[in-house]
C-alpha cells in the first residue's frame, strides 16, 4: 500500500530531486549512477511504498517510459559515426560484430536453459544483454585507470555497441510483437517487413529533411537544442502511429544519419541531449525500479545468479578470445578486457519499455524481462566495481601513479608550459572549448582536447587514466575553478592548480579563500593571466635548469632574483608546482621550470638550462 499524503506534485517533484542525489552521490563515490538510482527506485517503490508509477502515470506511464527510451537511443545513435568505425581497430570492430554475435547467442542459450523463457523470449535477452554503455564504463575506468590501450578498447567498445545493441533488440521485439499478432508465416514475415521499412523510411526521411535544416542554418542556433527534442518526439510519435512499434526503430536510424551526415554540426545538440539523457535517465529508473515487484525478483532464484556467472565468466571470455585472434593483445590485456563489461542504460531501458508491451500482449514469461535485467546490472556493476582494480593489479596491466599534466585553456601561457612539459618527457594535453585556439597547439605537435573535459562527451571520449594533474590556466579564473572542482575527486585535491585571479589585492584574498574548496591556486599574487602573457610578449621564456650538487637552488635563485618560479620535476617523476602556500622546497637532482629573461650563462658554464621555445 503507498503513502497516500504525498500529492501527485510533491512526489514528482521527489523523483527529481532523489535523481539528482543519486547523480551526485555516483559522481562522489566513482561508481555508476544507474546503481544508486535503481536502489533508490526499490526504496521508494517496493521497500517502503511511497511510490506507485502506475497510480501516479497512469495511461501516461506507457508513452512517458517509450518517449525516455526515444530520446536515450536518439542521444546514444548520434554517437555512432561511420569515420569513427574506421579508426577504432579491428579487435574493437570484431567486438561490435562478431562479438555481438557470440554474446547474445550465448546468452540466447543460457536463458532459454536456465530461465525456462521462451526461444523468442531468451533471443530479446540475449539482445538486449550485448550491451555495455559508455555510461557504465566510463567512471569504472577512471577508478581502475588500466593501459590506454585497454581503457580504449573498452570505450570505443561501450560508445558504439550502444545503438548497434538497441537495434537489433528493436528488431527480435519487433518479431516478437508480429508473431503475436498473426500466426500465418507468411503474414508475420509481412508485417514485420512493414514495421521495419516503416521505420528506416521515417527515420531516414526524417534525419535527412532535419540535417538540411541544420546545414542551411534554418533554424536559429538557440533552437537546435529544442527543434532536435521536438522532432526525436514527433518522428517516434508518427512512425509509432503508422505502424505500431516503429517508432523506437525511427529514432535510432535519424539519429544515425544525423551523425554522418555531411557539414552538419550536431556538437551542441549533443552536448544538449548528454544533459537531457540525465534528467530522462535519473527518473526514469527511479520509476522503473518503483515497479519492480520484490517477491517476482526473489522468484528468479539461483537460476539468475547461474546466468550471472554465465555472462561473467563464459560468455564475455568468449567474445572476447573470438574478437581479439591475431591481435598484438598480450593474454593479460586480453583478460582484463574481457573480466570488464557491465551492463548499463541502455539495457534497463529498453527491457522495461519491451516488458511493458509484451505484458500487455499477455506474452508467457514477459515479466521476468525486467527483474532479470535489473538484477544482471546490479550484479554486473557491484562485482566488477569491486574485482576489476585488484585483477588489473594482479594482471600487471593497471597504471602504476601516473605524471601527466591535463591544462585546460588554449593561449600562449599554457601552450609554452606544455612545450616544456613535453620537453621534459611529461605527457601533456590542452583542452579548449574554442577550436580556433587550439589551433596553434595543434600546429605546435601537442595533444588536445576540443570540448569541456568535465561533460559528458569529456567522460566519454577523454582518457584521463595517464593524467595526475590539472592546471585551469584559461583566462577566466571561475571556469579554472568549475573545472578544478569537477577533477578534484579524480586527481586529488592537492593535484589541481588554478592561475590566480586578475584582480586587486583585497579580492585577491576573498578569491583564494573561495578557491581552496576546488584547487590550489598556482604562483603568487600579481601573477595573473594578463600579466604572465605580457610577459611572455616582452620576450621572456619558460626555461628549465637542472639543479646538481654543483649548482644549488640558492646558486640558482642568486642569479635569477626576478624569476618566476613555476614549478620543479623530481627524479621520479613526481610535479612539484609553486602555489600562494608557500612550501617550495627542491633538492639535488630536480628540474626547474621557471618565467624568465635569457639569463647570463658565462659565469655558470656547467649549467645546463634549456628555453622551452627551443
Amino acid at each position: 500500500m503507498c503513502v497516500t499524503w504525498m500529492s501527485s506534485l510533491l512526489l514528482l517533484g521527489l523523483i527529481g530531486f532523489v535523481g539528482f542525489l543519486c547523480q551526485w552521490f555516483s559522481h562522489r563515490v566513482k561508481l555508476p549512477a544507474i546503481l544508486f538510482l535503481l536502489i533508490a527506485g526499490i526504496l521508494l517503490g517496493p521497500v517502503f511504498s511511497i511510490l506507485d508509477p502506475n497510480a501516479l502515470f497512469g495511461d501516461l506511464l506507457f508513452p512517458y517510459i517509450s518517449l525516455s527510451v526515444a530520446v536515450i537511443l536518439f542521444e546514444g545513435a548520434l554517437t555512432l559515426k561511420r569515420s569513427e568505425l574506421n579508426e577504432i581497430g579491428r579487435p574493437v570492430r570484431r567486438m561490435v560484430t562478431v562479438g555481438v554475435a557470440v554474446n547474445g547467442s550465448l546468452m540466447t542459450l543460457a536463458t532459454h536453459y536456465l530461465m525456462g523463457l521462451s526461444w523468442e523470449l531468451s533471443a530479446l535477452f540475449g539482445a538486449i544483454m550485448v550491451v555495455t554503455g559508455p555510461t557504465v564504463i566510463m567512471p569504472m575506468l577512471r577508478t581502475v585507470r588500466p593501459k590506454p590501450k585497454i581503457a580504449d578498447v573498452l570505450r570505443w567498445e561501450g560508445i558504439v555497441i550502444d545503438p548497434i545493441g538497441a537495434l537489433i533488440a528493436v528488431l527480435v521485439f519487433e518479431w516478437i510483437v508480429v508473431q503475436q499478432s498473426t500466426a500465418e508465416i507468411s503474414e508475420i514475415f509481412y508485417v514485420f517487413g512493414g514495421t521495419v521499412l516503416v521505420g528506416l523510411v521515417v527515420g531516414l526521411v526524417a534525419g535527412y529533411l532535419f540535417g538540411l535544416l541544420l546545414r542551411n542554418h534554418f533554424i536559429p542556433e538557440r533552437l537546435q537544442n529544442f527543434g532536435s527534442l521536438a522532432a526525436v518526439c514527433l518522428v517516434f510519435a508518427l512512425s509509432d502511429s503508422l505502424m505500431h512499434e516503429s517508432g523506437l526503430l525511427a529514432v535510432t536510424v535519424m539519429g544515425m544519419l544525423l551523425a554522418n551526415m555531411r557539414d552538419v554540426h550536431i556538437d551542441s545538440i549533443l552536448e544538449f541531449k548528454e544533459d537531457l539523457t540525465v534528467v530522462f535517465v535519473s527518473a526514469l529508473f527511479i520509476v522503473l525500479a518503483a515497479r519492480l515487484d520484490v517477491a517476482g525478483f526473489v522468484a528468479l532464484g539461483w537460476s539468475a545468479l547461474l546466468l550471472l556467472i554465465v555472462m561473467q565468466f563464459i560468455a564475455r571470455p568468449l567474445k572476447v578470445a573470438v574478437s581479439f585472434l591475431r591481435s598484438d593483445f598480450t593474454w593479460r590485456e586480453r583478460a582484463l578486457v574481457a573480466w570488464i563489461g557491465p551492463r548499463g542504460i541502455v539495457a534497463a531501458a529498453v527491457s522495461a519499455v519491451f516488458a511493458l508491451r509484451l505484458e500487455d500482449l499477455g506474452v508467457v514469461g514477459a515479466e521476468k524481462l525486467v527483474p532479470l535485467a535489473f538484477m544482471i546490472i546490479i550484479g554486473t556493476v557491484v562485482f566488477q566495481s569491486l574485482t576489476a582494480r585488484p585483477v588489473a593489479r594482479l594482471l600487471k596491466v593497471a597504471l602504476p601513479k601516473t605524471h601527466g599534466v591535463l591544462i585546460v585553456g588554449a593561449n600562449p601561457l599554457s601552450i609554452a608550459i606544455a612545450k616544456a612539459f613535453e620537453r621534459a618527457e611529461v605527457d601533456t594535453i590542452i583542452c579548449d572549448t574554442n577550436w580556433d585556439q587550439l589551433r596553434n597547439a595543434r600546429i605546435s605537435g601537442i595533444k588536445t582536447y576540443y570540448g569541456n573535459p568535465s561533460s559528458d562527451h569529456g567522460l566519454m571520449h577523454l582518457n584521463t587514466s595517464t593524467y595526475g594533474y590539472m592546471m585551469g590556466l584559461s583566462n577566466h579564473f571561475e571556469y579554472n575553478l568549475t573545472q578544478a572542482s569537477s577533477f578534484r575527486e579524480e586527481f586529488g585535491a592537492r593535484n589541481v592548480f588554478v592561475l590566480p585571479p586578475n584582480q586587486s589585492s583585497e579580492r585577491f584574498k576573498r578569491h583564494v579563500s573561495s578557491a581552496k574548496n576546488s584547487g590550489r591556486i598556482l604562483w603568487e599574487e600579481g601573477t595573473a593571466y594578463t600579466k604572465l602573457k605580457k610577459r611572455l610578449n616582452d620576450g621572456e621564456q619558460i626555461r628549465i635548469t637542472d639543479l646538481s650538487d654543483a649548482y644549488s637552488y640558492a646558486e640558482w635563485r642568486q642569479d635569477n632574483e626576478s624569476a618566476l618560479m613555476l614549478f620543479a620535476l623530481k627524479p621520479n617523476g613526481d610535479i612539484l608546482f609553486n602555489t600562494t602556500e608557500g612550501r617550495f622546497i627542491v633538492e639535488s637532482g630536480y628540474k626547474l621550470f621557471y618565467l624568465s629573461n635569457k639569463p647570463d650563462r658565462a659565469n655558470k658554464p656547467e649549467r645546463l638550462e634549456q628555453s622551452s621555445n627551443a
